[in-house]
């Protein structure tokens, strides 16, 4: 397993509780507020909570944009968490229109307020959910999810999803309501997931180690 990852820190998460995950795993882990130093890592990550407009915004301003599709350009392993990988896409919907970083095809959306039953369900999705393979069946093998179990349970807090334009693109999804969201991506090496591994226990801290090894 490799040793060391890089965290991006523009300013609009907390970064305490990715950082101890990778520490619990015995990773070195250095947290970055530098454009340059993220664009050079060995390997980044990028977590993310709140509004998308905001979070995307400090990316742009603090220049971890250009560091991003830098780094992504280069071929090393990048993993984005929860808004961290909706950034990655063209553009969310989330209170207006708002540009992303266009890494991958797609747009964000707002989770479904009704169930596929016609019944309201609670948005935010908030809790624990199992990852299921999405339609197209894409193989876990050689992912950054091969050592999940179909169906584990991981932690959600989200009001928005990503939906990629190229259904290969999603490796996994959850049902919410009788509604398939994405719930993880994986493109070349580019690796996200809107669940926190951070917060999903043994299974979360097994995708890290996953990360670790890709």
């Amino acid at each position: 397993m490799a040793a060391k990852v890089t965290i991006v820190d523009y300013g609009m998460c907390n970064l305490l509780n990715v950082a101890r995950a990778f520490t619990h795993v015995g990773v070195d882990v250095d947290v970055t507020e530098n454009p340059a130093t993220a664009a050079t890592a060995e390997r980044l990550v990028v977590p993310g909570v709140g509004a998308f407009e905001d979070s995307v915004k400090a990316v742009r301003e603090k220049g971890f944009d250009d560091a991003i599709r830098r780094f992504q350009s280069g071929g090393r392993p990048f993993l984005g968490i929860c808004v961290g990988m909706q950034m990655l896409f063209d553009a969310s919907e989330e209170f207006g229109e708002h540009a992303g970083l266009g890494i991958l095809a797609g747009r964000v959306k707002a989770v479904p307020a009704l169930k596929t039953d016609g019944e309201t369900q609670r948005v935010p999705h908030i809790g624990w959910n199992g990852l299921t393979a999405p339609e197209t069946d894409r193989s876990w093998n050689g992912t950054l999810l091969e050592t999940t179990p179909v169906n584990s349970a991981v932690y959600f807090v989200h009001s928005f999803a990503a939906v990629p334009n190229d259904p290969n693109v999603r490796l996994a999804d959850c049902v919410y309501g009788g509604h398939r969201i994405c719930a993880a991506v994986q493109h070349e090496n580019v690796m996200a997931t809107q669940f926190h591994p951070e917060r999903s226990g043994e299974l979360g801290l097994d995708v890290l180690r996953r990360f670790m090894q890709m």
